[in-house]
């Protein structure tokens, strides 16, 4: 059975080794210089709107587009650009990029709180905010809330769920920042006309649960929907089914189903901007892993190197794999001065490599990988498919539902890269304009 044919989820058990859920979210201290990419969402690049020698101010516009489906990218610190270079980011996408030496003054750019009347105010709000989807995806927020067809819109869906292993950076937004979870759905409600909204919290969180009950409890509207702590809850698909029971098909987006998602952490950094004007220059993130000797919440300035973060938190010299994000979802480091992005909520340190992951050996027909699908695919046939380079074929075991979770891999007892093979032949088909 599967969400497709609207019965039950599949998933995984993973381990969940929420280490850091009882660190409160901390500062680290202000880097030497940042590196801020103009590529940290999906969709179009920005262009940098400095030059060097520039002197700049936190939360000023450094980067920004006439194309509409991009974010506006802003300065964490104030001091002198230094470079306009070209990177490689987590995941191996190129980006010019930003060098900025701070000067320790951290001044603040003259910050104006947004005057809001209209829908369409509100969507401008956002755009200027530089907000993109902070659950990973980076998808430009005010694209997915200026929804075309506003009118079939009726119920708001809040990714709390955070159902990977180790990170609590979500789960520390609940905690820490409720009200302006809170205060971030009421805006969303209002200036959407929405009459709905659930937010989806595994049970393996009973305080973040608990602690959002009571201050949602205020608005009827809004109701906390308890989740099964079984990877990969947080999948929009996935959630969505779980807290609303509706079903997004294939080629649909949730929109279509009248529903808006909305990671918890973007919720309440858009209230935190309506309510103070300073845009999305910093990331709240999890550091740990079994390299880290101060695992914990962090508050990193974007652009920060992944290197810095780690060496503060005692967690770069014994390291000898480096994630950013996920142990099931997230991108090896393949070089530690790689910057922090919007789109980073969590950095990982091992040891030595987790055993997510096996060595590969050939198929043995089991079905677990079919078994463990929460959209009900058939990974191994689609791996052949892959393999073959056959597109009519991936097309018609629909490999483009695939959410990416992993756990496929997860499961293979043979280790086969299942996942990355279906993230490639989904590419495969794009590149053939199928």
């Amino acid at each position: 059975m599967s969400l497709l044919n609207g019965k039950r989820i599949n998933g995984v058990t993973v381990r969940h080794d929420k280490n850091t859920k009882n660190a409160v979210t901390t500062p680290i201290p202000l880097p030497q210089r940042v590196t801020i990419p103009m590529q940290q969402h999906m969709g179009v690049p920005c262009k940098p709107l400095v030059e060097v020698g520039d002197r700049v101010l936190v939360g000023q516009k450094i980067g920004d587009t006439e194309h509409l489906f991009a974010a506006p990218v802003h300065s964490s610190v104030s001091g002198e650009v230094e470079a306009l270079t070209e990177i490689v980011l987590p995941g191996g996408k190129r980006s010019q990029a930003v060098v900025i030496h701070a000067d320790g003054k951290q001044e603040e750019f003259p910050h104006k709180t947004p005057t809001i009347t209209t829908a369409q105010d509100f969507f401008t709000a956002v755009r200027r905010s530089g907000l993109v989807g902070l659950g990973g995806a980076g998808f430009p927020a005010h694209m997915k809330l200026a929804y075309k067809d506003v009118e079939r819109l009726d119920t708001l869906v809040v990714n709390a769920a955070e159902c990977e292993p180790y990170i609590t950076s979500d789960y520390r937004t609940c905690i820490e920042s409720a009200e302006d979870v809170f205060d971030g759905i009421e805006a969303v409600m209002h200036f959407l006309g929405l009459t709905h909204c659930f937010i989806g919290i595994e049970k393996n969180k009973p305080e973040a649960i608990e602690k959002l009950g009571k201050i949602c409890k205020a608005d009827s509207r809004i109701r906390v929907v308890p989740l099964p702590a079984r990877y990969p809850q947080g999948a929009e698909k996935v959630l969505i089914y779980q807290t609303t029971g509706r079903t997004v098909r294939a080629g649909s987006l949730p929109a279509d189903s009248g529903v808006m998602m909305q990671n918890v952490s973007s919720i309440a950094f858009l209230a935190d901007y309506l309510r103070r004007g300073r845009p999305l220059i910093e990331r709240f993130i999890t550091v740990d892993g079994t390299a880290v000797e101060r695992p914990g919440n962090y508050s990193v300035p974007v652009g920060t190197s992944i290197r810095e973060v780690l060496e503060y938190c005692g967690g770069f010299e014994k390291a000898t794999q480096i994630l950013s994000g996920g142990p099931m979802m997230g991108s090896a480091v393949a070089d530690p001065e790689m910057p922090v992005t919007k789109t980073c909520n969590a950095l990982l340190a091992f040891t030595e490599p987790e055993d997510f992951a096996l060595s590969a050996t050939d198929c043995i027909r089991c079905g677990r990988c079919t078994a463990a699908c929460p959209m009900g695919l058939r990974p191994g046939m689609l791996e052949d498919a892959y393999d073959k380079r056959d597109t009519a074929q991936l097309r018609a075991l629909s490999v483009t539902l695939c959410v990416g979770c992993g756990s496929c891999s997860y499961v293979c007892p043979a280790g086969r890269p299942l996942s990355q093979k279906n993230v490639l032949a989904k590419d495969l088909l794009r590149k053939e304009g199928n």
